[in-house]
């Protein structure tokens, strides 16, 4: 059986993709680390049990600049690489229609992790891969933490992870977080990912409207001219198109800028354009 994804024979060992002044803006400091890892998953997906299972006792909480959304970190070791692990907010979405998708969104676009972990409930797997899809749309390096395996077989499910891994096109990994059943396995997967040993192809939604298409490569074109260190200025060109109110504001008032590099006056105002159309 094959996979969308790939193993790299170029793999660099030591080649972290973050963005150490994007994460400082979010109140991440790195100087201890090689990888930064985001957690994410819907609510009661078990999330926080993968989260201790990684960290155990290395782990604090905060808040995150300028929020009340209370943030986790922890930090683990593997293969000679230390890893911080950042656990979001739990979300059902990354549209940024609530304060804590609004933060979780923002870190996984701007702070560009080495590897997003997405925690699934195995007995609820097609509500949940709504998240998982939205993940892939704004990045490749992901893992995703198929828990509660046990709970799915109770109920009769049979959920074939190759072929999951497969039609996703990134590593799927069946768990039983309460159990630490499956984290040595997760922990080889995000440093695969992390390390570029392992490269998702991931699937993603596709349009075929010609004039979609027209649309979403014009709006590209005038984002990154506005702010050419956006990490993925596709995605928020789709969500523009969309409608997502939150993405037209966030142009408006410049806080694009916020999280990247540059003249964030000079680029705000390009924006307006934009977002007034």
């Amino acid at each position: 059986m094959t996979t969308n994804f790939k193993i790299s024979p170029d793999a660099c060992e030591t080649c972290p993709i973050h963005d150490i002044a994007a994460l400082r803006k979010l109140g991440v400091d790195m100087s201890e680390f090689d990888y930064v890892v985001a957690l994410s998953g819907n609510p009661n997906t078990g999330k926080s049990t993968v989260f201790n299972a990684l960290t155990g006792l290395h782990q604090h909480t905060g808040n995150w600049p300028g929020k009340t959304v209370t943030r986790a970190e922890g930090g683990f070791e593997y293969g000679n690489h230390k890893y911080k692990l950042v656990d979001l907010p739990g979300t059902y979405s990354l549209l940024a229609t609530s304060l804590d998708e609004e933060v979780a969104r923002d870190f996984i676009l701007f702070g560009q992790p080495d590897v997003t972990i997405v925690v699934v409930d195995a007995t609820r797997l097609e509500r949940n891969l709504n998240l998982v899809l939205q993940v892939l749309e704004i990045t490749n390096r992901v893992v995703v933490a198929l828990n509660l395996v046990d709970e799915a077989k109770r109920h009769g499910l049979q959920i074939d992870e190759r072929r999951l891994a497969r039609d996703l096109g990134v590593p799927v990994v069946p768990m039983i977080a309460r159990q630490d059943q499956g984290v040595p396995e997760l922990l080889q997967a995000v440093s695969e990912v992390a390390n570029g040993k392992t490269i998702g192809k991931p699937y993603r939604v596709k349009y075929d409207s010609p004039e979609l298409k027209k649309a979403v490569i014009q709006v590209t074109k005038q984002i990154e001219s506005a702010y050419p260190e956006l990490p993925n200025a596709q995605w928020v060109a789709m969500r523009l198109l969309d409608g997502d109110e939150r993405i037209v504001e966030a142009l408006r008032k410049g806080e694009l800028g916020d999280l990247t590099h540059g003249d964030i006056e000079q680029r705000s105002a390009q924006m307006q354009v934009i977002g007034n159309q």
